[in-house]
């Protein structure tokens, strides 16, 4: 994905970019910024190394103070209409801002709305820790959403692609104040950041998650959605806490029968596999299904991955059929070899049958 993501960063986007620069700095060196834009390295820069060439060349070419860049680069961030490639703004603040923090929070706060900081924002934290917690709690209370957003996905502990902030990692307490002033926000796409921030913490305090989601829950419906993504994680690992706090019980009155898998398949191919719950309680029970597959690594050992099916209620005495497919074609996140596979049924957080199979 980071490979086609880079590719934004093109030809296109550098004269956008050199005529937005001008137009408001006259003075600007366009020809020499491209000229810096297009050295030898260039065209094998990764997403992240194109940015910060990006952004190096541009603050060697504008040759002004910081707080005079960052006025001009504020006029040329109206004209950026993608929102990745806007990323540079905030880059820049990254980059030359850390020693001017009252002026780096305002530009973060302006740049994040038309694009984000939440990568930007992360180098300040290291910095001062309890400063930048004060400004994201204020940043929670904003009118933007996208600021309000901020807040959480700036906080979030492990932020793919971002800086991993070890600290709050450890001791993430801090963070519950700005998550607690969002937990009803009518902004979706703030909230699906509240729960990437709770699920990050899981991975390392499930505890504290899994109380401060019994203290949430059945309160409201914003909330109580904010939980269930929240939780995916442990839900994956089969926490029973996670699973019965959204209906799914334990040991449920079930069984698994007739699972049929593909006996061997080329990694290319998709492997089918079908099977049947046959329910012997007299009531209805809420059920989680997923499926399992040890996947064989470059090294011949093993590594589970779990995927969902489906997530209904089923009547007491019913029996329902399942089939699915799963593709073995190679991906840039995923790589198949040869070997043993197994494929196992989950059903609320519990295996219930398994199936080995042949990867050719």
């Amino acid at each position: 994905m980071a490979e086609e993501l880079r590719k934004v960063f093109d030809h296109s986007f550098i004269n956008q970019l050199s005529s937005l620069i001008k137009a408001n700095y006259p003075s600007f060196n366009a020809s020499g910024f491209q000229e810096l834009i297009y050295d030898d390295k260039w065209e094998e820069l990764a997403l992240k190394q194109r940015i910060r060439h990006i952004t190096i060349s541009l603050h060697q070419t504008m040759q002004l103070n910081y707080n005079e860049a960052i006025s001009v680069l504020k006029k040329a961030a109206l004209h950026v209409q993608n929102g990745l490639t806007g990323i540079i703004f905030p880059d820049y603040v990254e980059v030359y801002g850390l020693n001017d923090w009252d002026e780096s929070m305002e530009a973060l706060e302006y740049f994040t709305q038309y694009s984000t900081s939440e990568f930007a924002v992360r180098p300040f934290v290291i910095k001062d820790q309890q400063k930048m917690m004060k400004q994201f709690l204020a940043w929670s209370n904003h009118p933007n959403e996208h600021v309000r957003r901020l807040a959480s996905e700036g906080s979030r502990p492990r932020l793919p692609w971002g800086i991993v902030l070890s600290s709050l990692r450890q001791d993430p307490s801090s963070i519950l104040p700005i998550l607690e002033n969002l937990r009803e926000d009518p902004s979706l796409y703030v909230r699906k950041s509240v729960a990437n921030n709770l699920n990050d913490i899981s991975k390392d305090h499930p505890d504290l998650v899994l109380e401060l989601a019994k203290k949430w829950n059945g309160h409201n419906e914003k909330t109580d959605w904010i939980i269930k993504k929240g939780l995916r994680t442990l839900m994956k690992k089969g926490n029973k806490q996670a699973l019965e706090l959204h209906g799914f019980t334990s040991n449920p009155k079930l069984s698994v029968e007739n699972l049929l898998v593909t006996d061997a398949l080329h990694i290319g191919s998709s492997l089918t596999f079908s099977f049947q719950i046959s329910s012997t309680d007299e009531k209805q029970t809420q059920l989680r299904i997923e499926y399992t597959i040890d996947f064989v690594k470059a090294s011949g050992k093993h590594s589970k991955k779990i995927f969902k099916i489906a997530e209904h209620v089923i009547n007491g005495g019913e029996k329902r059929a399942y089939s699915k497919k799963h593709s073995f074609k190679d991906l840039t996140t995923r790589k198949h070899y040869p070997g043993e596979h197994l494929l196992s049924i989950i059903v609320n957080g519990e295996t219930k049958a398994s199936q080995g199979f042949t990867v050719l």
